[in-house]
């Protein structure tokens, strides 16, 4: 069976498109553990989910293209900065924490906008292992898990986010280590 070619792309374009509906579901009822919590909880996992998906049908298929290298961790940071913001605006992580990520999601983006027109810069394994460790840490802080499973899992919740904030600030480092390195091999230096 043939797989449109675009596909991926669709997929990561939905999954942008999707990220203002699941904020709007998070802070429409100001958090309140009721259903609307659950739906956003539901819908940004499912919306984070697709990441992989888009990922693997352009892989298998091989019909991996510069814009869906482009588009699809810009995606990543759209949905998952709505999560840091919203749980910020609504009191349940601190504002920080939003401010390191937003800073380091944002300014790759920026760069990778700036370089395109000389290379794609493609997400690198620690990007992806960051990816990884926040979609945890938020899907944890948006699921109104206290009230089943006991007070434990803030604890839980907690360490979690730690490790994807130090992944963040890690791989935000790597990329630009990565990318200093590139542009002096380019002019044949060290």
């Amino acid at each position: 069976m043939a797989v449109p070619r675009q596909l991926p792309n669709i997929i990561t374009v939905v999954r942008i498109l999707v990220a203002p509906v699941f904020l709007a579901m998070l802070l429409i009822d100001a958090g309140a553990d009721g259903p609307l919590r659950w739906w956003a909880a539901v819908l940004f996992i499912v919306a984070i989910a697709t990441d992989g998906v888009d990922g693997w049908i352009a892989r298998r298929h091989d019909i991996v293209t510069d814009l869906g290298k482009l588009l699809d961790p810009i995606a990543d940071k759209v949905l998952t900065g709505f999560a840091f913001v919203g749980l910020s605006i609504l009191g349940e992580l601190p504002w920080w924490i939003t401010v390191v990520v937003l800073i380091r999601e944002i300014g790759i983006t920026v760069y990778r906008f700036v370089v395109v027109s000389d290379h794609v810069l493609a997400a690198a394994w620690m990007g992806k292992l960051k990816t990884v460790a926040q979609s945890v840490a938020l899907s944890l802080a948006l699921l109104p898990l206290a009230p089943l499973v006991g007070e434990w899992i803030w604890w839980v919740n907690g360490a979690t986010m730690t490790i994807a904030v130090i992944l963040t600030i890690a791989s935000g480092i790597d990329y630009v280590i990565s990318e200093v390195r590139g542009a002096r091999r380019a002019r044949g230096g060290a």
